[in-house]
């Protein structure tokens, strides 16, 4: 994991963010515990509060869940959900900025659709 505490992204969404990245690179396969926020904590001298709370996030998000006494385990059919997550992230934020910058450099649907084209090649 990869914290950046000088970032405008929260602890906890940072926490959030890495632990959802190793689901959907299959580093947290699903069924499968996640570690503990006290072994978070140590190791990245990170709050465990801060820990629970980024825990808590994805909890909600059904990407994982809480199991009494034994700890967070994540949640089958995750690695989905994350897929569909980023596609839709993508699709709403990133290539939405993409095509108003192409229209903005009049940049044709079909130059576009040809530079994606190419990029695929590569």
């Amino acid at each position: 994991m990869n914290f950046n505490f000088d970032s405008d992204i929260t602890l906890y969404q940072q926490v959030a963010e890495e632990i959802s990245e190793g689901i959907f690179n299959g580093s947290y396969a699903e069924g499968t515990q996640i570690p503990s926020t006290t072994e978070i904590s140590k190791n990245y001298k990170i709050n465990p509060a801060t820990i629970l709370k980024g825990m808590n996030q994805l909890v909600e998000e059904k990407l994982i869940e809480k199991k009494r006494g034994l700890g967070m385990f994540v949640t089958i059919g995750a690695q989905q959900k994350v897929l569909n997550q980023r596609k839709d992230n993508f699709i709403n934020k990133e290539l939405l900025k993409v095509l108003d910058e192409a229209k903005k450099l009049n940049i044709s649907q079909e130059q576009l659709i040809e530079l994606v084209e190419r990029g695929y090649e590569k």
